[in-house]
């Protein structure tokens, strides 16, 4: 699996035996985290190990700024300091961050028109609210009346006819639970291997979620710098 950064240096402590760090610096740690390991601990000591658990035991500072779901792999920044870590969530909080994914989905796509660039603004936009299905949870689900807004831009890679599947990548401009799940489920796709959101079928397609967070862009919190971390989706 291909993982790096773009404008500085990748730090050469990348072979840690319990997690792939991929990036540490004085003030930031970025790690490659596979998918079925949890990014916090759960309720019950079944769901005890985690990455932040991992983490902590060379980097017993490290604090956790996003998450990622269990099922979901790609990278994943934490901070070094309780002043950072505020920082970086309040980066996080407006829109300061700029995360990529890659999944795929159930059927095939319709691609547009027009040939899409490498800018999200110019990509299509689904813009449907979500809010907790508290009947069915830990399910969410699309609600017009009390859902929060919720933003996905997305453009199609790829059409695999063999498995009638399309390759997709996401830009997510807010960060709400299960967002590309539901909003890729609402357009009548869900992602393969999808144990929540996809039905039996389309579930038995990938022994695990086909979701990837591909790429992280951010302000360094210290100097300013923009850097931006890559990891190719290891599907």
């Amino acid at each position: 699996m291909a993982c790096g950064m773009s404008f500085l240096s990748v730090s050469e402590l990348s072979n840690v035996q319990d997690f792939d760090l991929i990036y540490e610096d004085n003030a930031l740690l970025v790690f490659n985290k596979p998918s079925g390991l949890l990014s916090v601990p759960g309720k019950g000591p079944e769901k005890a190990d985690c990455l932040r658990t991992r983490v902590q035991q060379v980097y017993p500072e490290a604090l956790t700024v996003h998450r990622l779901d269990m099922s979901t792999s790609g990278i994943l920044l934490m901070a070094r300091s309780a002043a950072l870590h505020r920082t970086l969530s309040i980066a996080f909080q407006d829109r300061e961050v700029h995360k990529r994914y890659i999944a795929v989905v159930d059927g095939r796509m319709l691609e547009d028109d027009m040939l899409l660039g490498d800018d999200p603004a110019t990509w299509p936009l689904i813009d449907l609210p979500i809010a907790t299905d508290w009947i069915n949870r830990p399910l969410m689900k699309i609600d017009t009346e009390e859902g929060k807004p919720s933003q996905t831009h997305y453009r199609i890679l790829a059409y695999d006819a063999a498995t009638d599947s399309t390759r997709v990548e996401l830009a997510p401009v807010t960060g709400r639970t299960h967002q590309l799940r539901v909003h890729l489920q609402s357009l009548g796709h869900p992602i393969l291997g999808d144990h929540l959101y996809a039905s039996p079928d389309t579930q038995d397609k990938s022994a695990r979620l086909l979701l990837h967070a591909s790429s992280l862009t951010i302000n360094h919190p210290i100097t300013g710098q923009a850097m931006q971390w890559q990891c190719v989706a290891p599907f």
